[in-house]
């Protein structure tokens, strides 16, 4: 494991070694063990807790990860429906959290005032994620710890706007004085550089980190994410306003097909779009079917590695970046003298 070099608003305020989260990988996929290796590497990880829909199955996920990191803080993942019932769903799952000494959420989806008192009431952390600014705004008024930004690059939800991680990293860094992290098409050390230099605190890697060893998925869904380019990414749901970046396959054309012909029926996107779908894929390792997050990042996920592995890389990478940008610096070296690039040894 690398030795801390960076220190940020996220690394002090979660207790972590590395300014990296990794993001819920979606139901089922980002579980205890997965988590655990991401919290070991130093870095910060969430059990997404609406793949654990029963209170037992649930709690056994966090005791597991607790176990694994030896009692190192780690996180959980909280989607609050819009649908009824969502929010009452999420209380429950509060209820465990504090029973079993979590340490910080993910919360997404609709609006954490309703639950925000209960976490920071039991000393929970939270981070709220957002796919745009402006909601970041809102949110930073209710209480929470932390924001999470993710652009249109993001695997999985990246809101309506379309607007790019490079730009949504900038603005929000100038309006929002909270602890920030920055995801969608994040894979590298030199972003993670970039994001920092740009006021932001850590960044948040999904789509980067589905090549991790200690993921259950089938070993052919890695090795397709690891010969991928990012280009079979594509947005589906549009017509219906939720927009979700997948892997492209069956399920993705047939939804595209539909936002084609403005579709706005939800009932008739729903056979290509059940959850079961998704989970077949990552069990069998067939991915004609199912909406697979899945984001340009893919292009940096290039072999099947540790989670410490991966994060080690990027930090390797970060170091080497800042120390390129700090050689850049006129103040910093002789008028007439090369700069060494540290990747190809090439003098320019």
């Amino acid at each position: 494991m690398r030795p801390p070099s960076f220190r940020t608003r996220i690394t002090e305020l979660l207790g972590i070694r590395h300014p990296i989260l990794a993001g819920g990988l979606g139901p089922k996929v980002s579980d205890a063990r997965y988590v655990a290796a991401v919290v070991n590497a130093g870095g910060m990880g969430f059990i997404v807790a609406a793949g654990f829909p029963e209170p037992a199955e649930f709690r056994a996920q966090l005791e597991q990860c607790r176990d694994l990191t030896e009692g190192k803080p780690f996180g959980v993942n909280l989607y609050i429906s819009r649908q009824e019932g969502g929010v009452d769903r999420v209380r429950r799952q509060i209820d465990i959290l504090v029973e079993e000494g979590v340490a910080c959420v993910e919360t997404a989806g609709a609006s954490p005032e309703p639950i925000v008192p209960l976490l920071k009431q039991a000393g929970i952390k939270v981070l709220h994620k957002v796919p745009a600014v402006r909601y970041a705004q809102s949110v930073a008024k209710l209480g929470v710890d932390g924001i999470i930004v993710v652009g249109n690059d993001c695997g999985g939800h990246p809101g309506i706007y379309g607007i790019s991680s490079m730009v949504q990293a900038a603005h929000a860094a100038q309006v929002i004085d909270l602890p920030l992290v920055i995801g969608g098409g994040i894979g590298t050390g030199s972003q993670l550089a970039a994001v920092l230099a740009m006021g932001a605190d850590a960044v948040i890697m999904g789509t980067r980190m589905m090549v991790t060893e200690e993921l259950w998925i089938h070993p052919h869904t890695k090795e397709q994410v690891v010969r991928g380019d990012g280009t079979e990414s594509v947005v589906v749901k549009k017509a219906i306003r939720d927009h979700h970046r997948v892997y492209r396959n069956a399920s993705a054309e047939a939804a595209l097909a539909l936002d084609d012909a403005k579709v706005t029926d939800f009932e008739q996107y729903r056979p290509h779009v059940m959850g079961k779908l998704a989970h077949h894929a990552y069990v069998s390792g067939d991915t004609r079917n199912g909406m697979l997050d899945y984001g340009p990042a893919a292009v940096f996920a290039d072999a099947i590695e540790s989670a410490e592995t991966i994060i080690d890389r990027v930090i390797d990478d970060a170091l080497a970046a800042t120390a390129r940008v700090g050689a850049l610096h006129l103040a910093a070296r002789p008028v007439g003298s090369r700069i060494k690039n540290t990747a190809t040894g090439d003098i320019a």
